[in-house]
């Protein structure tokens, strides 16, 4: 699991200089080019930005110029109730956005304004309304804001991949999605089946007045599929997704994800859960796979260790936190086997990058460390809240218009340190349940309390793998949850599995990020039944 800051810096382009300020070229031309320093075009243009706040008074200032580009395919099919052909019914959305931002600090107190026409008078009307922003927002700021050292740096990062899901036609990759919708149509009692391949990119300048000036180029890919069975004589239907991990990669990664060659086995299990009992309820042991726990993960410890929730200076979407700063280095949250990393270098990590949004160097951190609760994720202007020297580059903004904040890192369980496979996690099991896929969920605004459902169900008896069930939730608090946990299988299971659009702020973010783990076991959890 180990890997370095090497691993990720690489010294191929993103960057291309254009004819013009206004002309700037888009991210396949940058790519084609490979310069091997950032775009001396976009120096000159966030050179104007910083001058001009400088001499208006700003003690910082910075500048992110953003191109954005989206695809979307999603294909529905479903027999024709007369004659039985398929019909498919193909959805395809294709976005894309450019603009720059710049961030200002003006007596302590942050300023910002963004526009889309990127030329060079209007970067310089932008610095200044962003003084004048920051201006008038200093009257109401009680405590000037403290920013962590960091280290000027000029580099070019990308995310590598073989290729381009941009360069394939849309009638390509709807035919690959067709394929997989026959596949898991042929089960008999499969109303529906649906599948979808979603493509992002962000290729992103920054400068600031620290003297950094940073260009990068993400590539995110989303695959799935999904289907729907049907007992009419019941009037009972049943959903199961194949879960397949978003990443950072390109179009090579749908190719090898499985999804055609898994397609009739989710089908088949989908009308398998259409006849499943319900499972039993009460204390019971848990085995949860990777596909699951993530999510579990996400919500009890990813928003409970934001900095700014447990301060209450954020509070939208998912609250604050019952971690707050007297528990940190102190509080148990999970058994000596429970250890959790923030991490924004892992390899194909939704959140990892060469450089977060305030220009600090991405790391990896502790957050649980057998069990204890060690660390927040923080950005520059947090650290010294927790007697931090150093930012953990958890800074992110979602658009070229949005200002940077606090956002989960990618957010990982590390595999057990002993040798344990899935199998030997089922076999200590004497009445429990195994649990597959993310289901509907609820968390208490603390992150405390909770219960989660799942996507597929099995129950475990004499440490054998038995018969699916159905309607199955379970309920616990977050502490008695991690401390209940007594095995994790090894690196051999691991998977990075996670969530491609977690909201936060007002006015509303997205972002997306990796959760990984391997298999864990957990005693004595309630069961509910659903429904």
């Amino acid at each position: 699991m180990t890997v370095t800051r090497r691993d990720f810096l690489k010294t191929c382009a993103v960057g291309a200089a254009a004819a013009s300020l206004s002309g700037l070229a888009p991210w396949e031309e940058a790519l084609a080019a490979a310069a091997a320093t950032p775009d001396p075009v976009y120096r000159a243009l966030t050179a104007v930005a910083l001058d001009t706040a400088r001499s208006l008074g700003a003690t910082y200032a910075d500048m992110r110029v953003c191109r954005y580009r989206a695809q979307s395919l999603f294909l529905r099919s479903q027999p024709d109730p007369q004659t039985k052909a398929l019909n498919h019914v193909p959805s395809v959305n294709e976005s894309s956005r450019f603009g720059f931002g710049v961030r200002v600090l003006v007596n302590g107190t942050w300023g910002f304004a963004a526009s889309p026409k990127v030329e060079k008078d209007e970067v310089a009307r932008i610095a200044r309304e962003a003084v004048g922003v920051a201006k008038a927002n200093s009257a109401l700021q009680k405590t000037p804001v403290q920013l962590a050292p960091v280290k000027a740096a000029e580099a070019v990062w990308r995310t590598p991949f073989k290729k381009d899901p941009f360069t394939l036609s849309v009638n390509e990759k709807l035919a690959f999605l067709q394929a997989i919708n026959e596949a898991t149509c042929k089960v008999p009692k499969v109303f529906s089946a649906r599948s979808f391949v979603t493509q992002r990119t962000e290729h992103k300048f920054f400068a600031s007045t620290d003297g950094s000036y940073i260009e990068q180029f993400i590539l995110q890919i989303i695959p799935g599929s999904a289907c729907t069975a049907v007992d009419r004589e019941t009037r009972t239907r049943r959903d199961r997704n194949y879960f397949v991990p978003p990443l950072q990669s390109g179009y090579e990664y749908v190719e090898s994800a499985g999804m055609l060659e898994n397609a009739r086995r989710i089908g088949e299990e989908c009308v398998e859960h259409l006849a499943a009992p319900p499972g039993d309820i009460g204390p019971k042991d848990l085995v949860l796979l990777p596909s699951h726990l993530w999510l579990t993960i996400h919500e009890s410890i990813g928003h409970s260790t934001e900095l700014d929730r447990a301060l209450g200076y954020e509070a939208n979407f998912a609250g604050t936190s019952f971690l707050t700063p007297d528990k940190l280095g102190k509080f148990r949250v999970g058994s000596d086997l429970v250890n959790i990393v923030g991490d924004r270098i892992l390899p194909t990590g939704m959140a990892t990058c060469g450089y977060d949004d305030d220009g600090c160097p991405t790391t990896r951190f502790d957050i649980l460390r057998r069990g204890i609760f060690v660390g927040y994720q923080t950005i520059r202007d947090q650290a010294h809240l927790v007697g931090d020297k150093e930012s953990r580059a958890c800074s992110y903004a979602d658009d070229y218009n949005s200002i940077p904040f606090q956002r989960i890192p990618n957010l990982w369980l590390e595999p057990g340190a002993q040798s344990a496979s899935l199998d030997e996690l089922i076999a200590g099991v004497d009445d429990g349940i195994l649990i597959d896929g993310r289901g509907s969920y609820s968390i208490d605004q603390q992150r405390y309390n909770f219960q989660f459902g799942g996507d597929a169900f099995w129950e475990i008896k004499g440490g054998k793998k038995g018969k699916m069930v159905s309607r199955v939730a379970y309920q616990s608090r977050t502490p008695d949850f991690w401390q209940s946990c007594d095995a994790i299988a090894d690196s051999r299971f691991w998977e990075n599995h996670g969530a491609t659009t977690d909201g936060k702020g007002q006015p509303g973010q997205a972002n997306a990020m990796s959760h990984g783990c391997s298999p864990a076991r957990f005693r004595g959890i309630n069961v509910l039944r659903t429904e």
